[in-house]
């Protein structure tokens, strides 16, 4: 008994050693995300998601994001921001456009912590897509695409879950590959 003990501290010691996090952490953007910390807390270390940091900060959302929610917020990466039109994201951070800008993102938010189980069940019980009332007032469909799962925005178009069950003390983000639009 005692040795299995001993092996099995090595090896979880292993395994934080050669990952740089436990063994449940998740990585997003070079950074691990920590359970303990909340939304904001995570998401500014992650080097993939300066932009949405900046977005939130220029939104005014930070404080709304780091109360206990719980939210689940489909992230976009900068590549996912990437893809906008030139000069977009430089036009929405003015503050004159704070008002589309906080629509824009709290339409990546859904009320409650909902994991890839929660959201798999909803696409089931929708017979293949489930709709989500987002925190900006629209919908947000989601659906399966082989073994990825794929939003749907109110403009019709996709974006897919790279990164899932990234789980927060107040929620759960799930790394998107592109912006969602409301209409």
């Amino acid at each position: 008994m005692k040795k299995i003990f001993i092996l099995t501290i090595a090896l979880a010691a292993s395994a934080i050693f050669s990952t740089g996090c436990a063994p449940s952490m998740t990585m997003v953007g070079g950074a691990a995300m920590y359970p303990t910390k909340d939304i904001i807390d995570n998401a500014v270390n992650s080097k993939d998601h300066t932009t949405l940091v900046a977005a939130v900060k220029a939104a005014g959302l930070v404080e709304t994001l780091k109360t206990d929610g719980p939210f689940t917020v489909f992230a976009p990466t900068n590549a996912a921001f990437d893809k906008l039109p030139a000069g977009t994201v430089g036009t929405l951070v003015k503050p004159e456009n704070k008002a589309m800008l906080t629509k824009i993102l709290t339409y990546h938010v859904v009320a409650g912590r909902m994991g890839s189980k929660e959201i798999a069940s909803a696409i089931k019980a929708g017979n293949g897509t489930a709709e989500f009332a987002t925190v900006s007032g629209g919908k947000l469909w989601a659906m399966m695409q082989g073994d990825t799962l794929v939003l749907k925005d109110e403009t019709g178009a996709t974006s897919r879950v790279t990164i899932s069950n990234v789980f927060q003390k107040n929620g759960v983000i799930h790394v998107i590959d592109s912006v969602v639009m409301p209409k």
